[in-house]
């Protein structure tokens, strides 16, 4: 039996399309709608519910971008991405920064933006490997070409990972504060920020945090390096 080349060819250029376009046409509506939920919260999910915990899936209140604390938006930005409004996704002087702490002998640590922490946290499974990492390239361009900067803030401060089960940032600063996230204090966001790199294992009140908040409250002490609102 003869191989069907045509039909064959057929078939991968419907599946390619349909993975190059089909992220478009989920993050286009995210310029007016918050996604109901993430991949991460999904995996989350699976996991409380094998070890018995209640709810199993973690609550979340979306929040809009006046509800929010601009020390907590600011406080973000200098843990995790401080030339968030001047890259177009990759940082690659942080990315080049790292590279050369390896180099020097020191632990390679990561140099995720908060765009390619969006991609992952929407739309992708965690793990380290090469079909995963370019997956997240390409989603991180389609969200910077898709929606503006504030957009993509606004997204990932109300999907962040602060804790077993609490995502977002109104669900943090309720759990952690007793407050609303428009509430927050400069110290009170600090601390939420400096707990984002391993939110289940660090406490805001804990010395890692603690630390870092310090830092972070240097940091916020400077305007946010940016070009435009785009």
């Amino acid at each position: 039996m003869r191989f069907n080349w045509p039909r064959l060819r057929r078939f991968l250029l419907i599946t390619f399309a349909v993975l190059a376009l089909g992220p478009i046409v989920l993050t286009l509506p995210l310029n007016v709608i918050q996604p109901p939920t993430t991949a991460v919260i999904m995996v989350r999910a699976v996991q409380r519910l094998a070890q018995g915990k209640e709810p199993a899936f973690p609550k979340r209140v979306i929040v809009t971008r006046s509800q929010i604390s601009p020390y907590l938006r600011r406080a973000v930005l200098a843990a995790e991405d401080d030339r968030f409004y001047l890259h177009l996704g990759f940082d690659f002087e942080e990315i080049g920064k790292a590279i050369e702490r390896r180099q020097q002998g020191g632990r390679l640590r990561g140099a995720s933006t908060i765009t390619q922490q969006v991609a992952k946290n929407l739309f992708l499974w965690e793990g380290r490997s090469f079909i995963r990492k370019g997956a997240e390239a390409y989603l991180t361009v389609v969200l910077e070409m898709c929606l503006t900067k504030d957009r993509i803030l606004d997204l990932y401060l109300n999907m962040a990972e602060w804790g077993d089960g609490i995502f977002g940032a109104e669900m943090a600063a309720r759990n952690y504060f007793g407050t609303r996230a428009r509430s927050l204090t400069r110290d009170e966001a600090a601390r939420l920020a400096a707990i984002l790199p391993a939110p289940r294992r660090w406490s805001p009140w804990g010395s890692v945090a603690s630390r870092r908040a310090e830092i972070i409250l240097g940091r916020m002490s400077y305007a946010v390096p940016k070009e435009d609102s785009r």
